[in-house]
């Protein structure tokens, strides 16, 4: 065989192993990044001095061939299946649009928690049931709703939050024809969502599967009739005291809660909250300020490492992960809630948090 067509045969070979999609998904160490930078109050008096507290993210790639050779040469590589990212029958083509409403959501919980946790007395409204989940395939499919839609009627019937919509379409028969109200998602590029007016969409359910039981709802019982392969949560609208954005541009998922929890409440407060350390950390958070779990905190301990973070808080159920990849510099805190958080951080040195505006 001549050079030339051996050399051709190679590079052949190695373009068909980067379009050789094996179907799953790598997680690698990501970035662990100044908060502070990233966040705009207005509306209420701010401290000018930023305390160093790093949210952490990780790198999620879906693998090829190729660069699933090159992951064998990398440290710090989770391999995950699609089924263990999405919930079954959801398409993988959802994911990314899931990871910026976990954003979005998750951006709305650290103010509300933060002005709350500073004494704020913060009201709720329910604005409806935003899609959360869309199956493939399925009636929500065919009609074009798409993960971050709000649904705000049925039938002409307002719809206030998840378990009203639910009620709504339990006893219905199959091939019954719902006229929804629904304000309709856009995100952008870089993962910001927008909703737009109000649109009419017509959705024909079918049959539910056999075992399906709607749950979490009280006042309903009993098999669920009809179907439309779609899950979602409540919309809630939170009245702030202040103006709030968190720019958080092409990075999705629910875990960068607490930190920016944290860094909303240093913001609002007087002195340093962490002690003048290099904190990071990671965790979901509920308006309420409960910490939930998350993934990747692996492979987010050896970003917060690099970043040079001396103490990383993290969920209490994922201490023993990030210790055992901890090196011997980084102390690793875990915490079940915001308040425990702050006061950990004043056993580290950190001031106790008052609100620079007397909360009303």
């Amino acid at each position: 065989m001549a050079p030339f067509t051996l050399i051709a045969l190679v590079l052949l070979g190695l373009i068909g192993l980067q379009h050789w999609d094996l179907n799953e998904y790598a997680i690698t160490p990501g970035d662990a990044t100044p908060v502070a930078p990233l966040v705009h109050v207005k509306g209420v008096s701010t401290d000018k001095h930023h305390d160093q507290i790093l949210l952490t993210d990780v790198f999620l790639t879906r693998v090829t061939a190729w660069n699933w050779l090159l992951y064998q040469f990398q440290g710090h590589v989770q391999f995950l299946t699609p089924d263990q990212l999405l919930s079954p029958g959801v398409p993988s083509d959802e994911l990314d649009a899931q990871g910026y409403l976990e954003m979005s959501d998750s951006k709305q919980a650290a103010e509300v928690a933060a002005f709350r946790a500073l004494g704020w007395k913060i009201a709720a409204q329910p604005t409806g049931a935003v899609v959360n989940e869309v199956m493939a395939p399925s009636p929500a499919r065919r009609a074009h709703l798409h993960v971050g839609d709000e649904i705000v009627s049925v039938n002409r019937q307002v719809i206030q939050n998840s378990c009203s919509f639910i009620s709504a379409v339990h006893d219905l028969a199959p091939a019954s024809t719902l006229d929804l109200g629904v304000r309709h998602v856009h995100i952008s590029a870089s993962g910001v969502l927008s909703w737009g007016s109000v649109a009419r969409v017509s959705l024909t359910t079918v049959a539910a599967p056999k075992g399906f039981v709607s749950t979490g709802c009280s006042n309903l019982s009993g098999p669920t009739r009809s179907w439309l392969g779609l899950a979602i949560e409540d919309g809630v609208h939170y009245a702030l005291p202040a103006s709030v954005s968190i720019d958080t541009s092409n990075i999705g998922g629910p875990s960068a809660g607490l930190a920016m929890t944290l860094t909303l409440v240093d913001r609002l407060s007087a002195g340093s909250l962490t002690g003048g350390h290099v904190v990071a950390a990671t965790g979901t958070i509920s308006v309420n300020g409960v910490v939930g779990d998350v993934g990747g905190v692996a492979e987010k301990t050896i970003a917060v490492q690099r970043a040079g973070a001396r103490y990383f808080i993290v969920p209490q159920v994922e201490v023993a992960t990030a210790r055992a990849n901890a090196s011997p510099g980084l102390s690793v805190i875990g915490v079940k809630t915001l308040a425990q958080a702050l006061k950990d951080l004043r056993t580290l040195g950190g001031s106790s948090p008052t609100a620079l505006t007397r909360p009303s």
